[in-house]
């Protein structure tokens, strides 16, 4: 399985959903950068994305994007083949 690094903050509920989600596909670990703790890592994130907003979700080095764009590549049968490393559009 590839690793899965999630930018978040604690009160995000949106983070929480995009966690749980991951959690029942199997993943046991996620590289949680918590951006409310560290303020730099939240401008690291926009440079690296574009987007402000969190969650901002990576599987290995494909951007997936925030909550919404998890669930939508999980409702489209996604989230699994990339989860294992399987090339997909994300």
């Amino acid at each position: 399985m590839l690793p899965v690094k999630m930018f978040s903050t604690l009160s995000c509920p949106y983070c929480v959903q995009a966690k749980a989600l991951l959690k029942q596909r199997g993943v046991e670990a996620i590289d949680d950068v918590r951006v409310d703790l560290e303020p730099a890592q939240r401008q690291a994130m926009i440079e690296i994305t574009g987007r402000r907003t969190v969650p901002q979700i990576f599987i290995g080095d494909t951007h997936v994007g925030g909550c919404d764009d998890l669930l939508a590549l999980d409702r489209r049968g996604g989230l699994l083949p990339l989860l294992a490393g399987a090339r997909t559009s994300a």
